[in-house]
């Protein structure tokens, strides 16, 4: 889904590229797509796409639209759409999501609420 020759498809153009040499701490915001190699300490939000590379290391709390994630998370992740966690991934946080893949090799420690069922749970509850 997220091979280097689809990525202009399925997130367009990146916006933001955070390089492996590059550290950035505070708050990270921003409204278009976004490539994560180096580390960021801090909140990472976007309106946009998110690929976190095998190299990074964030320490935050990640909000995205759609994400895909190589790298190391120690922090909570709310994606609004879908999430893709590859063979290298090291999550340490809950996970707020509408669709989910976890490849063999990660590793999750945390929580995970699918809000897309959240949503036909409280439908279902309301009809009983």
């Amino acid at each position: 889904m997220f091979n280097k020759q689809d990525q202009g498809e399925v997130f367009g153009e990146f916006e933001t590229v955070i390089g492996p040499s590059v550290r950035v701490k505070g708050d990270f915001n921003g409204q278009g797509n976004i490539i994560v190699e180096g580390m960021v300490d801090g909140n990472l939000k976007t309106n946009g796409s998110l690929e976190i590379g095998k190299t990074a290391k964030i320490t935050a709390n990640v909000e995205a639209k759609e994400a895909k994630v190589g790298g190391q998370i120690t922090g909570n992740v709310k994606i609004k759409g879908f999430l893709e966690i590859t063979a290298t991934a090291k999550i340490s946080g809950d996970i707020e999501v509408s669709g989910l893949s976890i490849e063999r090799g990660a590793i999750f420690n945390g929580k995970c609420v699918m809000s897309a069922g959240l949503e036909e749970s409280k439908k279902i509850n309301k009809l009983a």
